[in-house]
């Protein structure tokens, strides 16, 4: 049997991998994930994504923002800039990175980087320690 990726469909349009998320992770009232846009887990903000929502993306043949003619947006480059600074993964280096090597490629090295050395639990980008066994994970966004 096949396994499926830990990933798989939950990679947003903007580059976001939803399976890193807190919001997804965490255990009572599971965000679905950008996808799931009438989903009341998911925070009011989170709803109304301009990105989610971008009329110029539902023209887009990939359904991500790498295909948009106006790619990378200013929203794009503000969530890419938050994300850096915060938690050092970056959109726009994820775009570029399914881009260039496929999703496929894309989910093996997400599995790699965000599973925690300890546990060997998926991690989420918003923390810096598992939410599994609480080993701290130095380095993890690297």
């Amino acid at each position: 049997m096949i396994q499926k990726q830990k990933y798989q469909g939950l990679i947003a349009a903007c580059g976001m991998n939803c399976g890193l998320c807190i919001g997804y992770l965490r255990e009572r009232n599971p965000c679905g994930g950008c996808f799931k846009k009438d989903d009341l887990n998911k925070p009011k903000s989170c709803r109304s994504c301009a990105i989610v929502n971008c009329e110029f993306l539902k023209r887009t043949a990939s359904g991500f923002c790498y295909d948009c003619e106006k790619d990378p947006c200013s929203r794009l480059k503000q969530l890419d800039k938050r994300y850096q600074t915060n938690y050092g993964m970056s959109m726009i280096d994820n775009l570029n990175f399914i881009k260039a090597h496929g999703m496929s490629g894309f989910l093996k090295n997400e599995e790699a980087r965000w599973t925690c050395k300890v546990c060997g639990s998926g991690v989420s980008v918003h923390r810096d320690f598992c939410l599994n066994c609480k080993a701290e994970l130095r380095g993890h966004s690297s």
